[in-house]
């Protein structure tokens, strides 16, 4: 059992996720709780996450969510929706329930009211904060049950006062999120744009099955990334991963602070990447 979230305000999440695979919940549940739990609390929106997050150019919140098994074919993602302060419920929605494994704008707005989500004005998803600071962040949380089931889960609301109609990494398969349960599962957080251009939550999960560890496979993949991209257009990427052991890593271009749990430690532990340099705090 083991759990993993990117930056600092995850903490509370892998505490919930913690509490919810000790009960012996399925990890496709548990995280799809923990990331809505996040989404739902205004507070957390200046993290670019969910209700409370930034806007489009437009003055608009529109949301990216994916949920990604292990299980070969078992993937849901929503991106450019509105109305609705929760995306990652959506997406679990077009997981189990669509023919389809990704629906954007309209398209998923008239899903989430056909599977009983009512869509809310844009007023009541913004918060004051949202026009006043500008930070990138975006949660991700990967999960590992008691049944040695894994799961990935990101959302995000986007590059603040984006283009309407954008979409970055988060939504798509490989780039932001990716889980093999022969492997584990790897998340990707930073310039989005860039990101999907490489891929790297695949890449890491694909060496882990060749056997690096989740470390080595986050810093393989960025090393990857650094050889093909001009020394000055290097750009934000954040990496976590875990495998099937419930053993965790995490490598990034930036300062990059993430928090992680397993079944042989007592609480939830923070982490902190700072040029190169792997610093580990506890949490007490």
């Amino acid at each position: 059992m083991a759990a993993i979230g990117t930056w600092a305000f995850s903490e509370p999440a892998v505490e919930r996720i913690r509490s919810l695979v000790s009960a012996g919940l399925h990890a496709t549940d548990v995280v799809e709780r923990a990331v809505a739990e996040v989404e739902d609390d205004g507070e957390t929106g200046r993290f670019v996450v969910g209700r409370g997050g930034f806007p489009t150019s437009a003055g608009v919140l529109e949301c990216d969510a994916a949920i990604m098994e292990g299980v070969a074919g078992r993937f849901g993602g929503v991106a450019s929706l509105r109305g609705v302060g929760t995306p990652i419920r959506v997406a679990r929605r077009v997981m189990d329930r669509s023919p389809h494994s990704l629906l954007v704008g309209e398209g998923a707005a008239a899903f989430a009211q056909d599977q009983g989500f009512p869509l809310e004005p844009n007023e009541s998803l913004l918060t004051p904060s949202a026009v006043a600071a500008y930070q990138v962040y975006r949660g991700r949380l990967i999960a590992l049950d008691l049944q040695g089931g894994i799961a990935v889960g990101v959302s995000s609301s986007g590059v603040p006062f984006k283009s309407p109609g954008r979409v970055g990494d988060s939504p798509l398969p490989g780039c932001g999120l990716y889980a093999d349960d022969t492997a584990g599962a790897a998340a990707a957080t930073g310039d989005g744009d860039k990101i999907m251009c490489f891929c790297p939550s695949f890449h890491t999960v694909q060496l882990m099955k060749q056997g690096l560890p989740p470390t080595e496979a986050c810093e393989a993949v960025l090393r990857d990334v650094a050889r093909r991209t001009a020394p000055d257009e290097v750009f934000e990427l954040g990496l976590v991963a875990m495998n099937m052991k419930g053993e965790a890593g995490a490598a990034a271009t930036m300062e990059f602070p993430y928090t992680f749990w397993n079944s042989g430690k007592d609480s939830v532990q923070k982490y902190c990447w700072i040029n190169d340099i792997f610093l580990c705090c506890l949490h007490i």
